[in-house]
């Protein structure tokens, strides 16, 4: 649509212009949630610039939320933290509020000054792997694309 990066901002602020709902495409199988093609499609219904991101954000995050849904219901997780620079958006704090309120589950959001980028979240994952688990060695470590959230074990 034309907007400089990060636009989440201006996004959010079209948004909250507008509530006619234009359909598009919604993929999510399982906990995978799949945004291939929903900017694109966005884009082309842009004429009407608060109606795309009005859509395009009640699409993405209602994504988000049925896989967070889903997360919290198989891992019976009693927190939920978001972090990263989409945490300072109003209505994605709102539908996952809500879910937290179903699934019996404490919401926090992440101080603005540290929702930049997600490596405050990386590091603490790191700092609750090293106290529950012994190091591993660079070498024996690996990186697992499409991990199953279901699959995973995680002991603390």
């Amino acid at each position: 649509m034309g907007f400089a990066s990060p636009c989440g901002k201006k996004i959010e602020e079209l948004a909250l212009e507008s509530e006619n709902y234009l359909s598009l495409p919604y993929v999510v199988k399982g906990n995978d949630v799949s945004f291939s093609g929903l900017l694109s499609a966005a884009k082309k219904i842009s004429s009407n610039q608060k109606d795309a991101c009005y859509s395009l954000q009640e699409t993405a995050f209602a994504m988000i939320g049925e896989a967070t849904e889903r997360a919290l219901s198989f891992t019976e997780k009693k927190e939920l933290l978001i972090v990263g620079g989409v945490s300072a958006n109003k209505r994605l704090s709102e539908i996952l509020k809500k879910i937290c309120q179903r699934q019996k589950c404490k919401f926090f959001v992440s101080p603005i000054e540290y929702a930049g980028d997600c490596g405050s979240q990386i590091a603490w994952t790191g700092l609750l792997e090293a106290s529950a688990k012994n190091g591993a060695k660079l070498k024996e470590t690996f990186v697992q694309q499409s991990w199953r959230l279901d699959t995973v074990e995680i002991n603390y």
